[in-house]
């Protein structure tokens, strides 16, 4: 759906339906997404459990959704990337690599943020 031109509620509601589409077409279509949403299904009730402090919380369950945050955006990199073409050319590569990265420096600071709660 397409919420260019609308306004107010309408526009809202619009928007928020093009982001059901966008996780569900992520969940569909990428295992890395299924298995971090699994993540924060484990860690948030875990996040409760292990610590009782409101911060320790926010930060336990912040850098999880973080790590889903930008896997969401290296799939749009990724599907943008395939969108152009399927032909290699260097910065395609560059660009997919560079998103992966990005999905690694995520889950390197969640794990930091765990260990250094947790321990």
């Amino acid at each position: 759906m397409n919420a260019k031109g609308a306004t107010g509620m309408r526009r809202l509601y619009l928007a928020a339906l093009n982001s059901v589409n966008g996780l569900r077409g992520a969940w569909r279509s990428q295992e890395a997404v299924r298995q971090e949403i699994g993540l924060i299904a484990v860690a948030v009730p875990a996040a409760f459990w292990l610590t009782g402090d409101a911060v320790e919380r926010v930060l336990l369950v912040a850098s999880v959704v973080l790590v889903l945050l930008v896997e969401l955006l290296n799939t749009a990199v990724e599907f943008t990337v395939d969108r152009i073409g399927p032909e290699y050319h260097e910065l395609s590569g560059l660009a997919k690599d560079v998103g992966s990265a990005a999905v690694l420096v995520s889950l390197c600071l969640a794990a930091f943020v765990w260990l250094s709660i947790l321990l």
